[in-house]
């Protein structure tokens, strides 16, 4: 029997010293996928683009994140997260400060291809390694506080992005190539302190006592073992299970949702607003990740508390769809940024609970695969989401994202995990 107190530094450890560092470099990950939407605020008029190629410009960036993905995860689970989350970091900190320098719709096509394929893994490669180090009753949890880089990300990104561009045009360049160039850096610094500071596994954490070490890897491997009894053991196998592309499909719907408003919520408000300054747009654009924050937490919180996944995930998406319905019927600005507020609700409390979730249908031989291959199909909706925003009108791009949710709910109801006998499901 373990005692108490090595169980609880443990989880405090742990907590303390992975979660912090992990949010802000996915803080990071998201500045430089989502400040598209903003520099498109003095970009679009300096490089003529229309509505139709930068939605395609918007979302370009998840086709070289699809192709590259399961590649990168597998390379992560063999060579280590320190090195690999390092490279990731690194190349896509260079890409994001050569868009600065974009002269055409053509460079940033290739850059934002570009980007995509030097990030492909980040996301997926973390969510894996929190499998290494986090139990399931610890994961929804773990991966609420990951994905708050979403909101945070947005909170941050929104003033700091537009201050930017009205305020610093050196050496003759535009506010927003500006933004690119000092945006990128840091994921160029930081994936030199990943290389110091990460840690691959708990055997390896010289700041775990052994008795630590051993309840940790302890308890994981009997997840592991019972996991086995479940699921499928082999690659193969699991690329024959029907639950993996359910769960496929049933991410690539919320990734739509969320993705197509991050994009867009500067020019959505822009449009409504007779606000003068790109500040002014950016201070707006904060509201709904105002929210997004404590409905991550609290959903994360929630389910692990209750183990009721699925009962979560699904009321966070029928949130998610009345917010949308109602940003397709808002006529003025205030309905609108309500309406937004309402759907960040349920996308991002959604998002935690999921990663938590799909991790219980892989096992350790299959994670690598299966995580990533969920989140790169899952990721095309990166793609669709701007996209449809750019193609269609508002109103209807909305009640099209609504109906893509509601079918998302349908397959969530016919998604059912394999238990041990005599444990609950959900």
């Amino acid at each position: 029997m373990t005692d108490p107190a090595v169980i609880q530094s443990a989880t405090r450890k742990r907590m303390v010293r992975i979660l912090p560092f992990v949010l802000l470099l996915y803080i990071v990950a998201y500045l430089d996928r989502v400040n598209m939407g903003y520099a498109a605020l003095q970009m679009n008029a300096d490089l003529a683009l229309t509505a139709e190629v930068f939605g395609l410009l918007s979302g370009i960036f998840f086709i070289g994140y699809f192709f590259f993905e399961i590649p990168s995860n597998m390379i992560l689970h063999k060579v280590g997260a320190r090195i690999w989350i390092a490279r990731i970091m690194i190349t896509w900190g260079i890409v994001v400060v050569l868009t600065g320098f974009a002269q055409s719709a053509a460079h940033l096509y290739i850059l934002r291809f570009l980007l995509g394929v030097a990030e492909a893994g980040f996301f997926p490669g973390i969510i894996l390694y929190l499998t290494y180090w986090f139990k399931e009753n610890e994961r929804s949890i773990a991966t609420a506080v990951l994905i708050m880089a979403l909101p945070i990300g947005g909170l941050i990104g929104a003033p700091i992005s537009t201050w930017i561009m009205d305020n610093i045009a050196w050496a003759g360049l535009a506010g927003w190539r500006w933004m690119f160039i000092l945006e990128g850096i840091p994921a160029v610094i930081l994936g030199v302190v990943v290389l110091f500071y990460l840690i691959n596994r708990p055997r390896d954490a010289n700041w775990l006592t052994e008795e630590e070490k051993n309840w940790i890897e302890g308890e994981l491997e009997k997840e592991r073992i019972a996991s086995s009894k479940v699921n499928k053991v082999s690659k193969k196998e699991m690329l024959k299970d029907a639950t993996v592309w359910k769960l496929s499909a049933f991410y690539f719907v919320a990734y739509t949702g969320v993705y197509g408003l991050s994009f867009w919520i500067p020019s959505i408000i822009k449009s409504l607003s007779e606000a003068t300054t790109n500040l002014e747009i950016g201070w707006l654009a904060m509201l709904p990740y105002v929210v997004a924050i404590p409905s991550m937490l609290f959903v994360g919180w929630s389910a692990d508390r209750i183990g009721k996944h699925k009962e979560h995930l699904f009321i966070s998406l029928i949130v998610a769809m009345i917010g949308f319905i109602g940003c397709a019927v808002a006529d003025s600005l205030t309905a609108m940024v309500l309406m937004l507020m309402l759907t960040s609700i349920g996308l991002y409390g959604f998002t935690g609970c999921f990663f938590a979730y799909m991790t219980f249908f892989f096992t350790e031989s299959t994670a690598p695969v299966g995580i990533a291959l969920v989140n790169s199909f899952a990721a095309l909706g990166g793609f669709v989401g701007p996209t449809i925003l750019g193609m269609f009108t508002l109103s209807s791009g909305m009640f099209f994202l609504a109906i893509l949710i509601a079918v998302g709910m349908v397959i969530l109801l016919t998604t059912k995990r394999r238990v041990v006998s005599g444990e609950g499901s959900s």
